[in-house]
């Protein structure tokens, strides 16, 4: 598929040569070492190191350095040359341009942190730190993501599954930590089930009888018997979600279950014994928990033999495009069949997704729902404009060249940089200071 030449990807205005020849500059702070480029397409990615000298091609022909899976891309959409002190991006006289905050360059630098742009509806990240270390993962099903972070979390996930030690998922609200847990489940060979549980939504008075269950006749109004998680869960997986929550009380009658195995259902003559997996998560470090005692320490050592810490968006933004991709393909049938275009990928890697994967689907389906057509573009974007210290370099240069060529239309201007008239009109201000 092709997209209209010298067209920005939202179809708000036509791209002249001039509009796409500036250099957009990422950060300012310079760094000496190798960097790590991490590529996103809306069917997969990649992860490499590159090292001062070397100089690649990518785009989706088969003389491409690094081979890109995404027809608006082209053969040879862009090269990208590693400098002692920075990463220098250079489109090609590609079809459909090189993307950065929504705007169309010809040139980028990135000298410090991370730079991010976008080629045809795949992303590419590039940021300092790379290493040797980049593992080969298999892909685990129903967990999305190419990232060098993400490759790791496969990677331990594939190491741990068919263990019985306890696990602990450590990372941010709407990282996936129950994603993450159902992996591990289903690459154990586990027969039993998997059954998830989040205690943070119990009141004290009820978590008891949900984690370990009663008989019948056990206190006034128990006419039948309820088996809890952990007999649900005997010969599978029991996910803890939200563990640092756990009330005291129930800490103590978990630590002792994870020690012998033996659950002890309220009313029950006997002990029962169950033979449970348990994968438990938590966004607040537990650690901390401990430390401010309130967390039991022997508690919090034998659920953490294993830990897992999922990265927040904000460090894997090379996978926003394939998240993108199968969010957008999970409310298809409410919403229709939806795509982004450039700049409006490019907004999405420019926001810092505080509310991580969660956030994002959310404001897909707000953009879905807002777009007449299949196409979502920029403006249909309900997120924060880009932080002034990464727009500032590229876009306040070229505010009044864009107002220009929209005819003096700060409302149309602002579409085309894909922010909101107000971040636009400061823009110009500021352009008009520095003269």
């Amino acid at each position: 598929m092709e997209l209209p030449t010298k067209r920005d990807m939202d179809g708000d205005h036509t791209m002249s040569d001039e509009s796409a020849s500036h250099t957009a500059v990422l950060n300012r702070a310079t760094v000496s070492g190798p960097w790590l480029l991490e590529i996103g397409a809306p069917e997969g990615g990649t992860s490499r190191v590159l090292r001062v000298g070397d100089r690649i091609v990518l785009g989706s022909g088969p003389n491409a350095d690094v081979r890109i899976e995404d027809p608006t891309v082209s053969q040879r959409h862009c090269a990208l040359e590693v400098l002692p002190d920075r990463v220098v991006i250079e489109d090609l006289q590609s079809r459909n341009g090189t993307y950065v905050g929504a705007v169309r360059v010809k040139r980028a630098e990135v000298l410090g942190e991370a730079g991010e742009l976008v080629v045809g509806r795949s992303s590419v990240v590039v940021r300092p730190g790379g290493t040797d270390a980049v593992p080969e993962a298999e892909p685990i099903p129903g967990v999305v993501g190419t990232s060098l972070g993400m490759l790791r979390v496969c990677a331990e996930v594939r190491r741990h599954a068919r263990t019985r030690a306890p696990v602990l998922l450590q990372g941010e609200s709407g990282t996936g930590k129950d994603v993450i847990a159902r992996a591990l489940h289903q690459l154990s060979r586990r027969s039993g089930a998997y059954v998830a549980l989040n205690v943070a939504a119990l009141p004290e008075s009820l978590a008891d009888g949900e984690l370990f269950g009663h008989r019948r006749g056990a206190f006034t109004g128990a006419v039948q018997g309820r088996r809890g998680a952990f007999e649900q869960a005997d010969g599978g997986t029991l996910f803890l979600d939200e563990i640092a929550d756990l009330p005291a009380s129930i800490q103590v009658k978990l630590l002792r279950v994870v020690e012998d195995g033996m659950v002890r259902p309220l009313g029950a003559v006997a002990p029962v014994h169950v033979d449970v997996r348990i994968v438990s998560a938590s966004w607040a470090e537990l650690e901390t928990r401990v430390r401010e005692g309130r967390f039991r320490a022997d508690l919090y050592h034998r659920l953490s033999t294993v830990v897992i810490r999922i990265p927040p968006l904000r460090q894997r933004k090379s996978d926003i495009a394939e998240l993108s991709r199968v969010l957008l393909k999970r409310i298809q049938n409410d919403v229709g069949e939806k795509r982004l275009t450039s700049a409006a990928l490019s907004r999405l890697l420019a926001h810092s997704w505080p509310g991580n994967v969660r956030e994002l689907g959310s404001v897909l389906y707000r953009a879905a729902m807002a777009s007449p057509d299949a196409e979502i573009r920029a403006s249909h974007l309900e997120i924060p404009s880009p932080e002034p210290r990464r727009s500032a370099p590229l876009v306040v240069r070229d505010a009044r060249r864009l107002l220009e060529e929209h005819g003096n239309n700060v409302s149309r201007a602002a579409r085309a940089a894909g922010v909101p008239r107000s971040t636009f009109r400061s823009w110009l201000s500021r352009a008009e200071r520095r003269g």
